[in-house]
């Protein structure tokens, strides 16, 4: 599948118009639905495969993926069985049962790691998985997402010595689509 094909595809699947409240507060005329790509076989195969190309053209000796909850932990295991590669994943906050991790699967201090994403807006979800993998003494550099909504996303993780590197941008994704607005407050 091009790149225009995938980029058409996920528009008509998740980007939906109206009035959002996107998590970073911001509100928004348009809001790309990531669960509306992430559960289409074919739309995840796809950006599972085009995932781990650009995580491993980035990071070479890449060791695993990392995806937070919930969101990214699709794209984590499609990307994982694109490369054979093993993920782990990144919970919002410690459970407060059973082992009690934040990060969940097997993993070794040391070891390199690339966060993969659904739709970066400002960073803050991304920001909050490095600190929670440097924490338990992973080593992150770069982060890979589907679309990256050019909202400062990029600029919050630099900040924090990562690179992020997306798949599409949303001025890519809403070019050819015309009553897509950009986003306000």
């Amino acid at each position: 599948m091009t790149a225009d094909s995938l980029a058409a595809l996920l528009v008509e699947h998740s980007l939906l118009e109206g009035d959002f409240v996107l998590r970073s507060g911001k509100r928004s005329t348009y809001y790309l639905d990531k669960y509306r790509f992430e559960t289409q076989p074919e739309l995840l195969r796809q950006l599972g495969v085009r995932l781990s190309r650009a995580a491993l053209e980035v990071e070479p000796e890449l060791v695993r993926f990392a995806g937070p909850a919930l969101g990214a932990v699709a794209l984590a295991a499609s990307a994982a069985m694109a490369s054979d590669l093993p993920f782990i994943i990144v919970r919002d906050e410690t459970k407060k049962y059973g082992t009690a991790n934040r990060v969940e699967g097997p993993y070794a201090p040391g070891e390199l790691v690339c966060l993969l994403e659904d739709v970066v807006t400002s960073g803050g979800a991304l920001a909050e998985a490095v600190s929670a993998l440097r924490e338990v003494g992973l080593v992150v550099r770069h982060a890979v997402c589907v679309v990256d909504r050019e909202e400062g996303g990029a600029d919050a993780l630099a900040r924090l010595g990562v690179r992020l590197r997306s798949i599409f941008r949303a001025s890519e994704l809403l070019s050819g689509h015309k009553s897509a607005a950009k986003p306000h407050g």
